[in-house]
């Protein structure tokens, strides 16, 4: 499966370079995968995208528009499907123009082959990069990337699936492209993305399922020794599902119950 365009409604390839996703990473973006032919959690991403829309001061129809765009698209029955708004072409300088043109980009391509992650573990490494505190962006997936750009490219080793990120004042945040629990004496922790981070919809899907089924589950500010000193972690986002960690820098990890029970709540879910 080859990768397919739609801009603004069209079949095409080519957006004006004086858009301001290009030119300030202003706007926003969702990653869906396709399974058995249906765009997974896909609710859950369009409530993300509104939210960011109203957070960065979009004209909220444009999403409505990017949807009927989207049904227009024959979905294949696996997939990724990437869906874009920018705030559209504009002139010079970072202020804009209230009646302006959103840009709405539909992607259509093949899913990732990640391999055995799921049943083998995956190795994890601390990252040096940091990201800055900024709670008028957190949790909302902006265009803007260049940290989790430099914190994935530290490292070239294969052996490497994903990476830890904290943020300034050493509070983990996430993964590089992923969102991150842990399990200690029976308690479910993951990090608060109140204050930088992506809150992926795979992450609030399992706060809810984890609390629901009974489970102790925190969610906080903590330092990196707490994550260390877990007896199970795993990450998740929306392409990967569950992966679940062997090992973090030199600390090695049994592949646990809770992260195969996450990953039985998502299959649960894509059957449905």
């Amino acid at each position: 499966m080859t990768q397919t365009l739609w801009i603004n409604g069209k079949q095409q390839t080519q957006i004006d370079v004086r858009d301001r996703g290009f030119a300030y990473g202003d706007g926003l973006f969702e990653t869906i995968q396709i399974s058995h032919g249906k765009s997974q959690f896909m609710a859950r991403h369009i409530a993300r995208m509104r939210s960011g829309a109203v957070r960065l001061g979009f004209d909220v129809s444009v999403v409505d528009q990017l949807l009927e765009d989207l049904a227009e698209v024959n979905l294949p029955d696996d997939g990724v499907l990437k869906l874009t708004l920018s705030r559209g072409v504009g002139g010079r300088g970072y202020g804009y123009a209230t009646d302006m043109g959103a840009t709405r980009v539909i992607m259509l391509g093949p899913k990732p082959a990640y391999g055995n992650q799921a049943e083998e573990g995956i190795t994890l490494r601390v990252c040096d990069t940091r990201l800055g505190v900024n709670p008028t962006l957190a949790g909302i997936k902006h265009l803007n990337r260049l940290e989790q750009v430099l914190a994935r490219n530290e490292w070239s080793d294969p052996a490497i699936n994903e990476g830890v990120v904290l943020d300034y004042e050493g509070f983990v945040v996430e993964g590089t492209m992923s969102n991150l629990f842990w399990v200690k004496d029976g308690i479910i922790y993951t990090p608060s993305l109140e204050r930088c981070g992506v809150a992926g919809v795979v992450r609030d899907f399992l706060i809810e399922k984890f609390s629901a089924d009974g489970h102790s589950v925190e969610v906080g500010l903590y330092p990196l020794a707490d994550v260390i000193s877990a007896d199970e972690i795993f990450v998740c986002n929306s392409l990967i599902d569950i992966w679940p960690v062997k090992q973090l820098d030199s600390n090695y990890y049994a592949l646990g119950p809770v992260a195969k029970a996450a990953g039985k709540y998502l299959g649960e879910e894509y059957l449905a």
